[in-house]
């Protein structure tokens, strides 16, 4: 009997959603900043058994929305509440029950597959302070499973797997052996560049910054490939600090970008980027949509 199911990986901004689907992958696919809000699309990652196919759908963290950007976020994440056999809310072990959990809780009310609660980051607590933490999740939902782990040391992560594990349907193999996410070549691009904006930059030029890759052309001859992409800000002040003095800037994105592509790829990349500015994208729908960020 074959086993499959779809994933979805829950929870509120910068509870390590992304690395632990990274770590459950073995590969960087989903932005890993120490930064709320990072991730904005809902992305597939694959883990591939003998027996079982599993599905994860890392999602945007859940929040109140205030922007239509964020309104557009967390529309990505509730759509994971559909498309999924289970459902992985994520917290943290070192911060509490924070207000968006409660938010994330409230959503879950008719919510009918399982939903596991994953508790993360226990490297950083006494374990003493774990059991009752879990004792006052108890009392806020009825979860099918809570496992405590760590994405950054893989403590748990087996026990996880497992027990997903057990509770996956009967069903086929959606995708080849061979395959650890759906997600075109373009975009995981286009998102370690973005990657390399939301670390080497300050305030709010992260939030402000969209990707898009405007070219993808391989010359396997030469085992080259060369990428044109276009950094989109809302404002000229933003734009010139991202390019930075003498372009410095821009030069560091893109060649931190350049290096892990290679690394994913395992091709030589050359990489142009070009800085654009599109007053208040983020505000705006049509721009949400040109993007990727909102269904038309």
């Amino acid at each position: 009997m074959f086993k499959s199911g779809f994933i979805g990986i829950i929870g509120r901004p910068n509870t390590g959603k992304s690395t632990l689907f990274n770590a459950i992958v073995g590969e960087n696919i989903s932005i890993i900043a120490n930064k709320p809000q990072t991730t904005r699309n809902k992305i597939t990652g694959i883990k591939n058994y003998p027996d079982a196919q599993i599905i994860f759908l890392d999602t945007p963290g859940m929040h109140r929305p205030k922007t239509a950007l964020n309104r557009a976020m967390v529309q990505t994440a509730k759509g994971a509440f559909n498309d999924s056999d289970i459902l992985m809310m994520i917290t943290e072990a070192n911060s509490g029950i924070h207000p968006h959990d409660l938010f994330l809780i409230e959503s879950l009310a008719l919510i009918k597959v399982p939903v596991f609660l994953v508790i993360n980051k226990i490297d950083l607590i006494e374990k003493n302070i774990l059991l009752p933490l879990i004792d006052k999740f108890r009392l806020l939902y009825s979860y099918s499973e809570i496992i405590p782990v760590s994405a950054l040391t893989g403590e748990g992560l087996t026990d996880l797997l497992n027990t997903i594990k057990k509770y996956l349907p009967e069903g086929p193999q959606y995708f080849p052996d061979d395959i650890i996410t759906d997600v075109t070549e373009r975009f995981i691009a286009a998102e370690f560049i973005r990657e390399k904006i939301t670390l080497l930059t300050k305030q709010e030029i992260p939030y402000a910054s969209a990707v898009i890759v405007d070219s993808f052309k391989e010359d396997e001859n030469k085992n080259l490939i060369h990428i044109c992409a276009t950094i989109t800000v809302e404002r000229d002040a933003q734009k010139a600090i991202l390019i930075g003095k003498k372009g410095a800037m821009l030069k560091s994105i893109g060649t931190q970008a350049r290096l892990q592509m290679e690394k994913f790829f395992g091709a030589k990349i050359f990489l142009e980027l070009f800085v654009r500015v599109k007053k208040d994208w983020t505000s705006s729908d049509r721009m949400l949509q040109e993007f990727g960020l909102l269904k038309r």
